[in-house]
Formats: structure tokens, C-alpha cells, sequence
């Protein structure tokens, strides 16, 4: 599904943002939208202390939101540094036609856009992946490992990275080292992908829980970061889509294929590609059998009070969700540079309902309270649900009520981030 991914980027950005797009993208295929919950008979009637504040339904909730703050400010930062970046070529390329130097031509966009075709057509594409490991997971195993650790680490590599540059700062000076064509990179970069390949070399020759959740972590906030909703209908429109195809592939697809489709392809366990070499070459009494891998296409947080508990969110949940997040929260942004730009020329901004609440904060509570749903109405049922059937409505309708009433909402629909000339008009 990568290939349908943005549009008129730099190859070298379109190739990391396509790749993280491939990793989240995937990884929703696998087990895409899922909240379910194993193990442990409680008492039926502690089921709400149970459900509410059982160790591992807080972490997945915790978890879950820090992955979709930390990812949307790390996407702004990044669209901030960009723009500095891009008034810096310009006012060079100024200075070289005034001199007569040669002017170098450089995109610096790092982001893949979705449009409306997109939006409609990732839950076909993300229906026909899934149907494939379905059916060939066996025999397509070995290369869903593989390309899972590759992406994985790359993903990981972004997510460590602001740590790593914490950590060198003080021993180096920010030069970047030339690896020919693999292109140059700084030590910063190079120690944090050194960290990902080690973590994801552990989980294999492991396959540890904590390590899968690693790296699931890492392909969350890859995808936030570099993926971007362009408006509040391509949101919708995406969102909606998804809700439908995870409600379908949850409840119905039982009745065509004699079994839950995403339950049974989200707990499906690879064979490990060590392993799978050491059969081949004949060295099993040498090399001891590695366990099989979880393919990091979820979160899974063990109980600590209760033995043989767990509970799984799969990535798309917190992902899908992060994306709208994310653009509500560069609308705020937008938005608060407008007032301050609008305040300088001696117009006051306008005073809309709710101004002291964004648009950021008010989905983070909705998706809050979705997940809570979620976590209380698996216990109800004592099956899994579909997450996305309760993330989207307390996201999506909360948004578009709170638009209506600010006046936001024929703007956010289509094109909210093009820059009105108001102020230029008051100056005549």
C-alpha cells in the first residue's frame, strides 16, 4: 500500500516517508484495529476495578496517548524546522542571483500527503492484505519477518534519535559523515541505528514482548510523523472507511470464513528466520531453536496482578486516530500564528466558542474516553472488539461539533491551512 503515499517529494524523503508509512501501513494489516483481552477469569462482580484499573489496560491506555502526543509534536517540529529551512534556501538563493552564483534547487519535503483516493482506498488495499496473510501466512512468513525487522528498525532508529542527539551533543560537532552512496549522516543518526539494529537483533534470537513493543512503538510514531491529512474531509472520509472495515472483518467475517479473520491473524505466530536458515543448513543440533516472533503489529502489556492476563491494541488504533490528532493539532499551530499575525496589525482576534479549549486537546480527550469504551465494552462481551467503532465517533464527532460552533468547520473541511490575505486588506 506504500506506492499510493504522497506526492511530488524529494526521493530521498519520499523514500523515508514511505517506508514509514509501508511499516504502520503493514502493521495495521496484520492486526489492524484490534482490542481484546486474554486470560484471567476475575470475579464477575469486580469487573469495573477489574476493567478500569487492571496494570495492563493503564499501560495500553498511557501508552497509547503519550505515542500520539509525542508523534503529532514531533511531526509540528518537524514541519517548523522545515519552514525555517526553506526561508534559509530562499533568502540564499536571493543573495546568489544578486551575486551571479549558480542557484541550487532543492525540495526539503519530508512528508507524505494523503488525498481523497487515497482515504478511500486504503481499507480496500488494507482487505485484500489482510485476506493475504490469511490464507499464505505460512508460506509468506519468512518474508513478513524479514521485512517487518527492516522497517521496524528503521522506524526505531526515528524514534530514538532525539535521545541519541541528547546524549552525543556534548562529544561531537554535528558534522556529517559520508558513507558514498548510502548518502551522509551524523553520529547522532548513526549511534541511534546502531541501538535499533541491536534491539531488533535481541527480539529475534528473544522474542521478547517488551522488544515487539519497541518497535511497534517506533512504527507509531514514524507514521504520525510523516504521513499527513491534508483536511478535515480526507480525515473523515478516512476514518469512516476504516471504522466500516474493521467493524466488517471483526463481527461478519466469522460467517464467511468459518473464523475471525483479525483475531486469527493478529495471534499468529511466525516461525523465526534464525530458525528457518539453521533447518535449511542443517545445524539444528548446533544452534538452539529460537522461539517464534509476534510480529510487532500490535502492543501487548502483560498484567502484573493477574498471571496470563494481557492486553493487545493494535497499531492502527492508536495510528489512524494519531494522524487526525496530528492534524488538529498543526491547525492549532496555524491557527495561533494567523491571531498573532492578525493582533499586529491592531485587529483583535475573534472570540469563538470554546477558545480556550483546541482542537488538539478536546480529541485527546475523545480518544481518551473512546478507549476507555473500548477496554469496557471487551470485558462486557468477553471478546474483541474493534476499537476503531468507538475511537472514531468520540474523535471524529466531538471535532467536527466543536469546528461548527468556532466557525472552523467550512475551512478545516477543505483547505485549512492556505493563508488568507486579510491583513494586506486592512492596510488599504
Amino acid at each position: 500500500m506504500s506506492e499510493g503515499f504522497g506526492n511530488g517529494q524529494q526521493e530521498g524523503a519520499a523514500a523515508a516517508a514511505a517506508a514509514a508509512a509501508a511499516a504502520a501501513a503493514g502493521q495495521l494489516v496484520v492486526d489492524d484495529n484490534l482490542l481484546g483481552h486474554g486470560g484471567g477469569d476475575g470475579n464477575e462482580y469486580q469487573w469495573a476495578y477489574g476493567t478500569i484499573m487492571d496494570s495492563s489496560r493503564v499501560s495500553t491506555c498511557l501508552i497509547s496517548m503519550l505515542l500520539i502526543v509525542y508523534g503529532s509534536f514531533r511531526s509540528l517540529n518537524m514541519e517548523q524546522e522545515q519552514r525555517e529551512k526553506e526561508k534559509k534556501r530562499q533568502s540564499e538563493s536571493m543573495n546568489n542571483l544578486l551575486t551571479g552564483e549558480p542557484v541550487q534547487q532543492e525540495q526539503t519535503d519530508k512528508f507524505a500527503t494523503l488525498d481523497t483516493m487515497h482515504a478511500l482506498c486504503l481499507p480496500l488495499g488494507a482487505s485484500i492484505s489482510l485476506l493475504v496473510m490469511f490464507f499464505f501466512f505460512d508460506s509468506m512468513q519468512m518474508l513478513f519477518a524479514v521485512c517487518t525487522a527492516i522497517i521496524a528498525t528503521v522506524a526505531l532508529a526515528f524514534l530514538l534519535l532525539p535521545m541519541c542527539q541528547y546524549i552525543i551533543r556534548p562529544c561531537t560537532d554535528g558534522n556529517r559523515i559520508s558513507f558514498g552512496v548510502c548518502g551522509r549522516f551524523t553520529a547522532a543518526e548513526l549511534f541511534s541505528f546502531s541501538l535499533a539494529v541491536s534491539i531488533v537483533c535481541i527480539w529475534v534470537l528473544t522474542g521478547h514482548w517488551l522488544l515487539m513493543d519497541a518497535m511497534g512503538m517506533g512504527l507509531c510514531v514514524a507514521f504520525i510523523a510523516f504521513v499527513r491529512l491534508p483536511s478535515l474531509k480526507v480525515s473523515t472520509l478516512l476514518l469512516t472507511g476504516l471504522l466500516i472495515y474493521d467493524v466488517f472483518w471483526v463481527f461478519f467475517s466469522s460467517y464467511i470464513f468459518s473464523t475471525n479473520v483479525m483475531v486469527k491473524v493478529a495471534t499468529r505466530p511466525a516461525d523465526n528466520p534464525v530458525g528457518i536458515v539453521a533447518r535449511k543448513l542443517n545445524l539444528g543440533g548446533i544452534v538452539k531453536e529460537p522461539p517464534k516472533l509476534n510480529l510487532p503489529g500490535k502492543l501487548v502489556f502483560p498484567s502484573i496482578h493477574n498471571s496470563g492476563h494481557f492486553s493487545m491494541l493494535g497499531l492502527g488504533d492508536i495510528v489512524m486516530p494519531g494522524l487526525l490528532l496530528c492534524f488538529v493539532l498543526r491547525y492549532d499551530a496555524y491557527k495561533k500564528s494567523q491571531s498573532t499575525q492578525t493582533a499586529e496589525t491592531g485587529v483583535p482576534p475573534p472570540k469563538g466558542v470554546g477558545s480556550k479549549l483546541t482542537y488538539f486537546h478536546c480529541s485527546l480527550l475523545g480518544y481518551f474516553l473512546g478507549l476507555l469504551t473500548a477496554t469496557v465494552s471487551s470485558e462486557v462481551f468477553k471478546a474483541a472488539q474493534p476499537a476503531l467503532l468507538y475511537l472514531v465517533p468520540f474523535t471524529l464527532l466531538p471535532l467536527l461539533t466543536m469546528a461548527y460552533l468556532k466557525g472552523d468547520l467550512r475551512r478545516m473541511w477543505s483547505e485549512p491551512f492556505i493563508i488568507q490575505q486579510a491583513s494586506k486588506q486592512l492596510e488599504v
